[in-house]
């Protein structure tokens, strides 16, 4: 890559490829430099603020750095339930967090919770009888019990294959 200084202009010019950082404008280079490069730093680096329990009850929704009114915040979404074990390590994380970059990058951690709809889901697929329901009602019509349990076995059997 050659670069060139003319005399008349200020700005320097290069020739041949350039990288993305240096096309994008001044201000949106400070933008990115302030918030999406610690966001995205807390995010790679995650499992290793939190631990493996938190880890996988929570994870990091959004960061807004400091401004005149405002201390800066990390804001992270928890399981719901599991909100007072990670209240409990918050000032921990902070710590680590602060102690990865260099400086005091966070001050407050912002809990928001959420409901676990994969647990949900899973449940619903453990559920054990397969059968549909207008056959359920056929084999829940039948006196004999030994008959009933073989039926239900043979749809699971069946539903398998």
């Amino acid at each position: 890559m050659n670069s060139k200084n003319y005399n008349k202009n200020k700005r320097k010019f290069i020739q041949g490829l350039r990288s993305f950082k240096d096309i994008l404008p001044s201000k949106l280079k400070k933008l990115i430099n302030k918030k999406g490069q610690i966001y995205s730093e807390i995010l790679d680096n995650w499992r290793y603020f939190v631990g493996n329990d938190l880890f996988d009850i929570s994870f990091p929704k959004s960061f807004k750095s400091k401004s005149r009114i405002n201390v800066s915040c990390l804001t992270v979404m928890v399981k719901r339930g599991n909100e007072v074990d990670f209240e409990y390590s918050k000032n921990l994380i902070i710590d680590k967090i602060n102690s990865f970059f260099g400086y005091n990058t966070i001050q407050q951690i912002k809990l928001v919770s959420f409901n676990s709809k994969n647990d949900e889901f899973l449940e619903k697929k453990v559920d054990n009888d397969v059968t549909k329901n207008k056959f359920k009602k056929q084999i829940s019509d039948i006196k004999n019990e030994k008959i009933k349990s073989s039926l239900i076995e043979l749809s699971k059997v069946y539903k398998k294959k």
